[in-house]
């Protein structure tokens, strides 16, 4: 049986709250000057759009490099578009991964994003769930 995940959640002022975890990692969020913060952190909504990159981002690589691929570069922009309504979820979410490598195969490529989408990103599972989730993707061979 695995353990629960535990973080905290600290709020320093204002709107501005630090997360930590037992391993020392930290973040800080906030919210902008119009929303009552200074805007000296990610927002939450913000930070789900940076745990799908991640996650993804994760996946995508461990793939590649399972692939043999001779991967050198992955960025990956993450983009959302929020409900006009209150809890005002998500409901559009679009991925791109700028893949860069040398003598990638593209069908390599799709295998590895459609697994991470498909199969492995659990971040992106939950937000499928109320999301319409599209992805795209550019090759940059060097």
């Amino acid at each position: 049986q695995q353990l629960p995940i535990v973080v905290h959640v600290k709020w320093i002022d204002a709107m501005r709250f630090v997360a930590s975890d037992d391993k020392g990692h930290a973040t800080v969020m906030d919210v902008p000057k119009e929303a009552g913060g200074e805007g000296s952190g990610f927002g939450p909504m913000q930070l789900l759009l940076v745990a799908l990159g991640g996650c993804t981002g994760i996946d995508v690589v461990d793939i590649m490099r399972k692939q043999q691929q001779q991967l050198e570069g992955l960025e990956i922009v993450v983009s959302g578009e929020r409900a006009s309504e209150h809890p005002r979820v998500y409901d559009k979410i679009h991925v791109e991964y700028r893949v860069k490598g040398k003598d990638l195969k593209e069908r390599a490529v799709q295998r590895a994003i459609e697994l991470s989408e498909q199969k492995y990103c659990s971040v992106e599972a939950m937000l499928r769930a109320k999301a319409n989730a599209t992805s795209s993707y550019t090759i940059q061979q060097t």
